[in-house]
């Protein structure tokens, strides 16, 4: 009797899933973060990050508020919030904004997930693919991501030492009629430049008379070490119905929190609002309540953050001369976290990175930071995260990194 062999069984297809979004694939991740991940090792004095100093965390003070607010009201804490965010805070925030010179309710802002987050908020509510964003050059890099996710095409804005050129401005404005201005006016990320009083003024002027959104992004300005205070875009009279003013705790407070805020005209704050429902709904409650009570001692913990890292500002500045190349220029910024370096032309330091990563110190190519044609002799250091001590013998290694 003839055994009757199985049949085989067929071998299910496999098509091949859906691609990736066009603007995904399209826009790549950050290369401070990637140089982040090469430079973990913790013998590696990193240059790289933007990373508040650790040690300067008031651990007992954050925990204490958690604390407060476990005990007084735990339902609340652990519960649902609204989009708009805790009144607790908003009230307190609206306090602290108007004692800066800048008239503000608290139904005024919007509390985000990070002011990054609110960055990303904006590209939602005002920008559709295609419209056209102007940025300074060099540009905070987190920034131009949001835009290119948004499909937005980024055109940089010529400037100098004191941020962009109204002129040039104006003229990009009649040409290329864009939705909005992103700047960081205040200790710019990466630059660490400060925009003057008369400049913002002449800014807002042009964004006046020819119909621009500014955004102003300022996670930096209560890092001052030296010099007075400038007053905000936002505060410049003409500019009422057309500057977003964003802010965070990440530098002042802890950037674990993820807290951050925006300021903006009713119409675009209920925007992002409703963009920010279909996000994340709110901003963690908790984290919320804890920074309000945290408000009451904010200042005092500002100031001592403002002497620490004053001193390891002025022990880059006092460094730099023997690291760098000759030849080699560099900015003084009055405060924030960074300090923007231009190395003589025969210079790459994207090239000259992996060198240099090999004496244990890293820094930030600044090819990165331009939307248009890049400048390859730059770079950006973080000088805050390290105690002076470490930052000369970082600035050693350094310069023996880019001699080798």
């Amino acid at each position: 009797m003839a055994v009757t062999e199985p049949a085989p069984t067929p071998t299910p297809t496999r098509a091949p899933v859906p691609p990736l979004a066009a603007r995904a694939r399209r826009v790549g991740g950050s290369p401070v973060r990637d140089i982040l991940a090469v430079t973990a090792r913790p013998e590696v004095i990193n240059f790289a990050g933007g990373l508040p100093a650790p040690e300067l965390f008031d651990r007992d003070g954050i925990a204490a508020a958690f604390r407060d607010v476990l005990d007084q009201a735990p339902a609340q804490a652990l519960q649902y919030s609204t989009t708009e965010g805790e009144p607790a805070l908003r009230s307190g925030l609206a306090a602290r904004i108007s004692a800066f010179g800048l008239p503000t309710d608290p139904d005024d802002l919007l509390v985000t997930t990070g002011s990054q987050q609110a960055l990303s908020l904006l590209a939602t509510a005002l920008l559709e693919p295609g419209d056209t964003v102007l940025v300074e050059s060099p540009c905070y890099l987190a920034a131009l991501q949001v835009f290119g996710l948004a499909g937005a095409r980024v055109v940089a804005v010529p400037g100098d030492e004191d941020g962009v050129d109204p002129e040039a401005l104006d003229t990009l404005v009649e040409r290329e009629r864009p939705k909005l201005l992103y700047l960081v006016p205040t200790f710019q990320n990466p630059t660490g430049r400060t925009m003057p009083a008369p400049r913002r003024q002449e800014v807002a002027a042009v964004a006046a008379r020819q119909g621009l959104w500014i955004v102003e992004d300022d996670p930096y300005g209560e890092l001052r070490y030296d010099g007075e205070r400038v007053p905000w875009i936002a505060s410049r009279p003409g500019a009422e119905d057309r500057v977003v003013l964003l802010g965070s705790f990440s530098k002042i407070m802890a950037p674990g929190l993820r807290l951050g805020w925006l300021r903006a005209p009713a119409e675009l704050r209920r925007a992002c609002a409703v963009a920010k429902q279909a996000v994340d709904l709110h901003t963690p409650t908790l984290n919320q309540l804890a920074a309000a009570r945290y408000l009451d001692v904010l200042d005092a913990h500002v100031a001592r953050v403002r002497a620490v890292y004053g001193a390891r500002r002025d022990a880059m500045l006092a460094g730099l001369p023997a690291a760098l190349p000759e030849g080699s220029t560099w900015s003084r910024p009055e405060g924030g976290m960074f300090l923007w370096a231009r190395l003589p032309e025969s210079y790459d330091t994207t090239a000259l990175l992996p060198q240099v990563v090999r004496q244990d110190v890293a820094y930030v190519p600044g090819a990165p930071f331009y939307a248009g044609d890049p400048d390859p002799s730059t770079l950006r250091l973080c000088f805050v995260t390290q105690t002076p001590e470490e930052i000369a013998e970082g600035l050693r290694r350094l310069g023996k990194g880019l001699s080798g």
